[in-house]
């Protein structure tokens, strides 16, 4: 079976490399064991000595050389949309303070993954907020080192992968928006563990 043993980060390998592609939503793109297949349905292993936050068009090396392409899943997400700049940082506070992770676009509008409880939230402290479908690319620094791991075994096929807790290996620094995964509401404040053109639900 085909081994993917790298990444290369995106824009740094050359398109006449690639070999196939796999299309993956954010919360399959943090591994380091496991078997997938590409978008063509063929198989390959996953086999990374760490855990890699796979970003959109990063590329992993095959060990028989040539390189699979990431693509970021289309998902739903909300898009958070400031009145202004005071109203935006007010806003990445609050979804800070709830570890939900979240990607910064231009103009301080952001994207979270979709959640009623927290669009009502939003909603209610001034923010245009729409249902999307897009790619979903949280900021990094929350991932790495110290990130939980543990294995499974699948009918014979074992694998290891981390869920997104703790330093983007490849990233630093996020406005406290970028952290963990689970949608659970304990001790004072809540978890959620849970690029491109969107598509607007109003």
């Amino acid at each position: 079976m085909r081994r993917a043993i790298a990444v290369q980060g995106a824009g740094s390998w050359a398109q006449a490399e690639r070999v196939g592609s796999i299309t993956l939503p954010y919360d399959q793109r943090f591994r380091r064991r496991i078997q997938w297949q590409d978008d063509a349905g063929s198989p390959f292993l996953l086999d990374l000595s760490r855990p890699v936050l796979l970003g959109h068009d990063d590329g992993l090396l095959l060990d028989e050389g040539g390189i699979i392409q990431v693509i970021a899943a289309q998902e739903p997400v909300l898009e958070i949309i400031p009145r202004d700049a005071q109203n935006a940082a007010r806003l990445a506070w609050h979804v800070g303070n709830r570890h939900t992770p979240a990607q910064i676009l231009v103009g301080g509008v952001m994207r979270i993954h979709e959640d009623h409880v927290l669009m009502a939230m939003l909603q209610g402290l001034g923010a245009t907020v729409h249902r999307v479908m897009a790619p979903f690319a949280p900021e990094g620094g929350a991932y790495g080192g110290g990130s939980a791991q543990h294995g499974h075994d699948h009918g014979g096929q074992s694998h290891e992968h981390a869920h997104p807790q703790a330093q983007d290996p490849r990233t630093a620094g996020h406005a406290q928006a970028g952290t963990q995964a689970s949608d659970h509401s304990t001790h004072g404040h809540s978890h959620d563990h849970d690029p491109g053109g969107a598509v607007h639900e109003h």
